[in-house]
């Protein structure tokens, strides 16, 4: 009688489990990449979703804008002078079963694409071109960013610069500068 009522206990829970994994809620801006035995088996959501336990993963994606804060860079410019530059990237995903199958880390690979792609866009700017020219070189940096990307199923929306920090040798001669013609 008691191996009777736990055998239907453990009966009972195992059902509970498969119901609780086999049904999923995705909300309007999610969605699930699904994979059947390792398999791209589609893209599902939003609504009530159900996978076939033990048979289909699903790793889920959000569509939403979101952005990357690139730390702090320190790119040459064309003209040899060492500036630091930070950065924001907005971005969000377009096709869910391009940045699930086609990059392992969506995330992390357009950080370290967005860095080595600063450094290639200031290589070819003067100082003085880097320093005036802010809204030309966001839109070039999101282009470029755009262009590799969009292999990975995402769409950079838009980048802003938001320190350049030139050397401090140049910065206290721009400063003089500025006090010079103020006097």
């Amino acid at each position: 009688m008691e191996t009777s009522v736990i055998l239907i206990a453990v009966v009972v829970l195992f059902l509970f489990y498969i119901i609780f994994t086999a049904v999923r809620i995705v909300p309007e801006y999610e969605r699930l990449v699904v994979l059947a035995l390792g398999k791209y088996a589609g893209t599902r959501g939003p609504g009530i979703i159900f996978i076939i336990p033990f048979l289909e993963t699903a790793r889920k994606v959000d569509l939403r804008e979101r952005f990357l804060e690139i730390p702090r860079q320190t790119a040459i410019s064309k003209d040899n002078t060492a500036i630091d530059i930070d950065f924001l990237v907005y971005y969000r995903i377009v096709n869910p079963k391009l940045s699930v199958l086609e990059v392992e880390n969506v995330v992390q690979a357009s950080l370290n694409i967005a860095a080595t792609t600063l450094r290639a866009v200031i290589g070819d700017i003067e100082l003085d071109d880097v320093l005036a020219k802010r809204e030309q070189i966001n839109d070039v940096l999101r282009v470029k960013l755009d262009e590799v990307t969009e292999r990975w199923g995402l769409k950079v929306t838009r980048v802003e610069i938001r320190e350049v920090e030139p050397p401090k040798l140049v910065q206290d001669a721009m400063n003089r500068q500025m006090s010079a013609e103020r006097e």
